[in-house]
């Protein structure tokens, strides 16, 4: 195999699939857990956005660090503190979870930078949104079990178990990484130092200034809001409402993200150039999903489960394509800083889905919280028109 699928990049892929294992468990334990310690679906969704908030504000930082330090280094020390973060969730209760997400948040960031980064600059520019997809995708993968193993541990109410489960993760993925970034070359310069008119604090400015990166980001974060919104909150909308299961449903997303992003990946813009019709076909296929569950109790079960794969193809194509095409369009100097900006973009839209629908299904219900989420996804498309003109 060769390109994006050799394995220089496969054993990237494989540590990327460990690293995130924890958190396909993670999204459906954590607030089944804190539902259950008496916590309101505002306290889950702080709780849960924490982690995608605190990972917006490090990407920035995480992108100019790796550029003058070197991936490497910054890998190693991420996966010590992703472990630690990993056994404090067995140890602690409902302020221990948020602790360990904000820790989570952080590592986060700086790990996906380094590996997205360094798949960018590694790959021709053809083969560029394959690697992306591929990072992506195996980002996705452990979302086939891990609701299924979440629920299960719920169920057995067996604390010890789920913290058992949570040091295994943290300690293979800790001995694995470091295995392969003791073999691994450094092409980098660890003193290369990005000369730009912006840092890692500055560089928030560019959000506004850059109206390709605001309209992608602005996108990004509006689909985003939905993704987190479905995440966080599934499992508790499929509880009260006594219909469906929230983790077949989450495993049915997870399995169109992973054949979309495997079967489609080369079908994904990889030119520079912005395919608005993609956009949109893609963009309205997130909104009827979210209209489909804001009503999922009143139709039939198979039109709700419908809505995961409309989602989960969703979810595989959006963020690909708009990363694949701000690498071609944002200036060169700067790019990762810039990559980092916009990757938060998505951090941020999953954190609002937790914090910002948290206390809306409070007051208004998860009917009219997904109602919102779908009129949010019609708003994407109209935006996605404006990139064309720019």
């Amino acid at each position: 195999m060769s390109g994006a699928m050799s394995w220089q990049f496969l054993r990237l892929y494989i540590l990327t699939l460990m690293f995130f294992s924890a958190n396909a468990i993670l999204n459906v334990f954590i607030p089944l857990r804190s539902h259950d310690i008496g916590a309101t679906n505002t306290v889950v969704g702080v709780v849960m956005g924490a982690y995608m908030l605190t990972a917006m504000l490090f990407r920035p930082w995480a992108g100019q660090i790796i550029a003058n330090v070197g991936a490497i280094k910054v890998l190693r020390l991420i996966l010590v503190i992703n472990g630690v973060a990993l056994m404090l969730y067995g140890l602690t209760g409902l302020e221990g979870y948020f602790i360990a997400r904000v820790m989570q948040g952080v590592c986060t960031a700086f790990f996906s930078m380094a590996l997205q980064i360094g798949i960018i600059n590694a790959l021709p520019e053809a083969h560029r949104a394959e690697g992306v997809s591929l990072y992506s995708l195996f980002s996705t993968i452990p979302n086939l079990i891990g609701p299924f193993i979440a629920v299960g541990i719920w169920q057995m109410n067996q604390i010890s178990v789920f913290a058992i489960v949570m040091i295994m993760i943290a300690l293979s993925t800790t001995f694995f990484g470091y295995r392969i970034t003791r073999n691994a070359s450094r092409p980098e310069s660890s003193n290369k130092i990005e000369q730009t008119s912006f840092n890692a604090i500055t560089v928030f400015s560019q959000f506004f200034k850059n109206r390709e990166l605001l309209v992608c980001g602005t996108i990004m974060i509006g689909a985003s809001v939905v993704f987190g919104a479905v995440s966080v909150f599934i499992p508790l909308y499929t509880i009260q409402g006594g219909f469906a299961n929230a983790g077949l449903f989450l495993t049915i997303q997870a399995i169109a993200i992973v054949a979309v992003r495997f079967y489609l990946r080369k079908w994904i813009p990889s030119d520079g150039q912005w395919h608005v019709q993609f956009m949109i076909i893609v963009l309205s296929l997130l909104a009827m999903a979210s209209f489909i569950v804001a009503y999922g109790a009143q139709l039939p079960i198979i039109l709700f489960y419908g809505a995961a794969i409309l989602i989960g193809m969703t979810q595989a194509l959006v963020y690909p394509t708009l990363t694949t095409y701000l690498s071609f369009t944002l200036p060169v100097n700067g790019r990762n800083m810039l990559l980092g900006l916009f990757i938060a973009c998505a951090d941020l839209g999953i954190s609002l889905g937790g914090t910002v629908m948290g206390p809306i299904s409070d007051w208004f219900g998860f009917t009219w919280m997904y109602i919102i989420c779908g009129c949010l996804a019609i708003c994407m498309i109209f935006m996605s028109l404006f990139v064309k003109k720019l």
